[in-house]
């Protein structure tokens, strides 16, 4: 079998196996989450009247379903790779596709903010206050100390200083690239944590985007990476399956954490990190309604939408719930799509 074919099969078999593994072990962690009452608390604050009174009926829903995806990522990484590298078993080299070049980092990224939004969902369910979990700031630290070790990797492991910038061509920015690195992946990560506020929103959208750049690596040759992008295109279609409207349980920051790290260093990785706000367009309008909103209460005392993010405010001028998901995920669908066609346009130019 050809190298191009036997990658094919892999990113396939493995998607496939993603959904399989992910729908087959949710009943256990779902019993889990619901019997030690792992639920999701609702803020009441009165800073935030409209997001409590459209949410209060959410309250006692089990968080931390991201522990799915992750997880399951983990293990589909980890076993071929120790069925072919430890115990020398060679039909499972072709589905081995963690390699030092393409997927250690974003897999590692994976876990480690992963784990740190695991930590911060436990310390949500546990609060005595009504703060509970992380502040932003603590997020946005985190963030930044994550994307610091992987602008590192790209630097001092894989001698990579170079951007490409669409339909001009690639420009070595050296030590330049650090910063570059680290505000994209606290601004991707930080947008997915924004936008996983309804049922099946985050899990609906990251799946557009990860299918998209897995298209992308697998155009530029970047088989495994394609393939790591499979596997989380995989669970996140099991995930949903349980986590629409009205869902079974919520992704949880270990998800939207985890999820938003790796979705930008994925961006970095195919060097296409400025198609990553077309591709990903709805998260960037998710953030910027936050951003105008906290402006705007900031220079002129009123809100601009009755709610934000902006599918919030959706929400409160009458939109059913799943009416607001299924139109953002077209949105985000159609912008993908858009990114993807950008760049098969930009490969052809330059």
């Amino acid at each position: 079998m050809k190298p191009v074919d036997s990658s094919i099969v892999a990113l396939f078999v493995l998607t496939a196996a993603a959904f399989v593994v992910t729908v087959a072990w949710t009943p256990l962690l779902t019993n889990f989450l619901y019997r030690h009452r792992l639920g999701k608390r609702i803020r009441a604050s009165g800073q935030t009247p409209v997001f409590t009174e459209l949410h209060q009926q959410k309250q006692g829903t089990p968080t931390m379903g991201g522990v799915l995806i992750w997880v399951t990522t983990l293990a589909l990484a980890l076993v071929p790779w120790f069925l072919d590298r430890v115990l020398g078993l060679r039909f499972w080299h072709q589905f081995n596709f963690l390699t030092r070049a393409e997927t250690l980092l974003p897999l590692g990224a994976l876990v480690a903010a992963s784990l740190v939004g695991l930590a911060d969902d436990w310390f949500d369910i546990r609060r005595t206050n009504n703060v509970g979990g992380l502040r932003v700031r603590h997020r946005l630290m985190i963030y930044s100390l994550i994307a610091a070790v992987g602008a590192w990797w790209f630097v001092a492991k894989l001698d990579w200083t170079t951007i490409h910038v669409p339909f001009v061509g690639n420009f070595d920015i050296g030590w330049w690239y650090v910063p570059i690195f680290i505000f994209i992946i606290v601004a991707t990560s930080h947008s997915v944590n924004i936008t996983d506020g309804l049922d099946g929103l985050a899990g609906g959208v990251l799946l557009s985007t990860f299918a998209t750049f897995g298209a992308i690596a697998f155009v530029q040759g970047r088989f495994h990476l394609a393939t790591f992008c499979g596997v989380i295109v995989g669970c996140l279609l099991a995930f949903l399956w349980f986590n629409i409207h009205p869902a079974r349980f919520f992704m949880g920051d270990t998800g939207a954490m985890g999820l938003g790290t790796t979705l930008g260093v994925v961006a970095m990785l195919t060097n296409a990190a400025l198609l990553l706000p077309v591709i990903a367009a709805l998260l960037v309008v998710e953030s910027l309604s936050v951003i105008v909103q906290v402006s705007s209460k900031l220079w002129d005392r009123r809100r601009l939408f009755r709610s934000a993010p902006i599918h919030h405010h959706f929400q409160a001028i009458g939109w059913p719930e799943p009416k607001v998901v299924m139109r953002f995920w077209i949105v985000s669908a159609v912008s993908a799509v858009i990114g993807f066609i950008l760049f098969l346009i930009d490969r052809g130019v330059t």
